[in-house]
């Protein structure tokens, strides 16, 4: 309800450094505002941490608008939390119950190390991207929009594999930690448009071969990623990933 209030137990996964073995720690908050969103809810129990001297819970954020991908948590074992579609700083309180105990934990991949508490290095996924490389495109004045006609489905799928925001949620809810789905939004973006096919071939080669570098899992297809995925990610580009790394290969 609208302007209610919620008394939690936190269960928060503790770790110093990526070499400490880490544990769960447990904290009490009270009179947290069902409107709040679950960001807000920490920064309320890392102000009564700091007042008590003791240190506050480090934890991913920027934008706060479910456009950065920084806030990956694993939220009541699952990843962003319980609503579908939605990032940690776009879930909100009245999601929880009062009395409830919240676990929250940071993403479990051995290709995401932890870095501090719910903080784990994801730069792994920035080198797949580096390995993609560039986009040849003509310096200059734009095109004339009718001068690269793209098919409509073809947009639309390019659009919706471009908003993926690299958070890591695939691949800390698949059981392989697999960045399938990640690399494959990435790579579908690209070959479905015009200015894409230059480096096409060596796009995909080279993303695949830098991911398996990473250490990230194979793919079984069991569909955790696109469940837990908050920008919903289609399979469909799992598929397509795959199509182009065959091509890719006859072709090289």
């Amino acid at each position: 309800m609208e302007g209610s209030s919620l008394n939690l137990t936190l269960k928060i996964w503790r770790q110093k450094n990526a070499q400490d073995s880490g544990k769960f720690a447990t904290y009490n908050v009270s009179d947290i505002s069902t409107d709040m969103s679950f960001l807000e809810m920490i920064d309320v129990l890392n102000e009564q941490l700091i007042t008590k001297g003791e240190e506050p819970v480090a934890f991913d954020h920027d934008c706060r608008e479910g456009i950065c991908g920084m806030c990956s948590m694993y939220i009541n074992g699952r990843a962003h939390g319980p609503w579908n579609g939605t990032t940690t700083c776009q879930l909100h309180m009245r999601a929880f119950k009062n009395g409830e105990t919240i676990t929250i934990e940071p993403w479990r991949a051995g290709a995401f190390p932890v870095i501090k508490d719910l903080v784990v290095n994801r730069s792994a996924f920035d080198r797949i991207i580096a390995a993609g490389g560039f986009v040849s495109v003509n310096t200059g004045n734009a095109q004339d929009a009718n001068a690269l006609p793209i098919p409509k489905d073809d947009a639309d799928a390019s659009f919706a594999a471009a908003a993926c925001i690299g958070c890591g949620a695939c691949v800390a809810s698949c059981k392989n930690s697999s960045a399938m789905l990640f690399v494959s939004a990435k790579v579908s973006q690209l070959a479905l448009l015009p200015q894409g096919q230059p480096e096409r071939i060596d796009r995909v080669l080279n993303m695949v071969k830098q991911m398996d570098e990473e250490g990230f899992g194979n793919c079984t297809n069991t569909g955790s990623c696109e469940a837990e995925c908050p920008k919903e990610i289609s399979l469909d580009n799992i598929a397509r990933l795959n199509r182009e790394y065959l091509f890719a290969t006859l072709k090289k």
